[in-house]
């Protein structure tokens, strides 16, 4: 955990969470999560969409999916993480440190997409709600951009 976050809770680390809660989140990956890239993933495959290629490293901002030859980066968000207007919430205890968590994390994202269109690159972000609720919508989505000449989606 970084110092600036760490420097948020109480004597540098969370107090009084269970040692369940500390399982659950430390199970939580930060890549290749079976609600969010993982759905999409197995969604563009089964709707015949090829030549992306899953989190390039030589791609500013690290997007979930790369379509090298549109130049696209398509990123999947999860509600929580990065922040979601619509439905992310912010856990009731140790409050101070998920805002500054989450707030980082958003700001990664700005700094992330504005560095890919710079290079002109279109980006997609899709969050994970999207997806639950309209998978098929989500795939048209990445579809039209894969197809668009407009820089940003």
């Amino acid at each position: 955990m970084e110092r600036d976050l760490r420097a948020k809770l109480p004597n540098g680390r969370f107090q009084g969470t269970s040692p369940q809660r500390s399982a659950t989140m430390r199970a939580i990956k930060g890549r290749d999560n079976r609600t969010t890239e993982r759905r999409l993933r197995l969604a563009l495959v089964r709707a015949g969409i090829s030549g992306w290629a899953v989190c390039p490293k030589h791609v500013p901002g690290n997007p979930d999916f790369w379509f090298e030859q549109q130049q696209l980066a398509v990123f999947v968000d999860g509600c929580f993480w990065h922040g979601c207007p619509s439905c992310g919430r912010s856990p009731k205890s140790n409050t101070e440190f998920w805002t500054a968590k989450i707030e980082r994390n958003r700001a990664k994202d700005m700094a992330a997409s504005a560095a890919l269109e710079k290079t002109g690159a279109k980006v997609l972000r899709i969050w994970e709600h999207e997806l639950k609720r309209g998978l098929a919508d989500c795939v048209a989505a990445v579809a039209r951009a894969a197809h668009s000449p407009c820089a940003v989606v």
